[in-house]
């Protein structure tokens, strides 16, 4: 089976998380791509009663895709979300043969030698890059099994939404409101 995962704050899920979804579903022909909402990023302060909330609204807004996918296998942890871990598991359930897809943002990506056990997640994960506001590709770790996407930056930031600055999706937005999150 094709596969990606997705694995994020999603802090909240937004349409700029949705296009990259839906790009790659497009451009790598995936059978599916699989959502995972990190229940306590380690690399991130973060409220953890949102935990919940962020886990509903990725549920929420990739519904209507019946190629999308949420995983509970890092909100059933309730410890930090390491991916290696993470990977681990997921090729586990579904019989990978070689490398697991995965999208990142190239604002995480020009991280990933500091990320847990990170030479071990190198050899298990393929990753397709997405394009982040002011990154570089120079920037970026030369020694990992990567690709850039290709896709066109989309200005929404999970930040900006938080503050109110941005708009989410019309789902999410409703979620937000509904629960008082992030005092909008």
């Amino acid at each position: 089976m094709s596969i990606c995962i997705f694995p994020g704050t999603f802090n909240p899920i937004h349409d700029g998380h949705i296009k990259m979804a839906e790009f790659a579903l497009k451009k790598y022909n995936f059978e599916k791509i699989i959502f995972i909402p990190a229940y306590l990023p380690p690399h991130k302060e973060i409220d953890n009663n949102l935990a919940q909330h962020r886990y509903n609204m990725v549920e929420s807004a990739i519904k209507n895709n019946p190629k999308f996918e949420i995983s509970d296998i890092e909100y059933k942890s309730e410890n930090k979300s390491y991916s290696l871990i993470t990977v681990q598991k997921i090729i586990e359930q579904y019989g990978i043969q070689g490398r697991l897809n995965f999208i990142i943002g190239t604002d995480a990506f020009a991280k990933i030698n500091s990320w847990y056990k990170a030479e071990e997640l190198k050899k298990l994960v393929h990753f397709i890059v997405f394009n982040r506001r002011g990154d570089k590709e120079e920037d970026l770790p030369k020694d990992w099994d990567y690709e850039i996407a290709g896709m066109e930056y989309v200005d929404i930031s999970s930040t900006e939404i938080r503050k109110g600055l941005n708009k989410a999706n019309n789902i999410v937005e409703g979620y937000i409101k509904e629960n008082g999150l992030y005092k909008i």
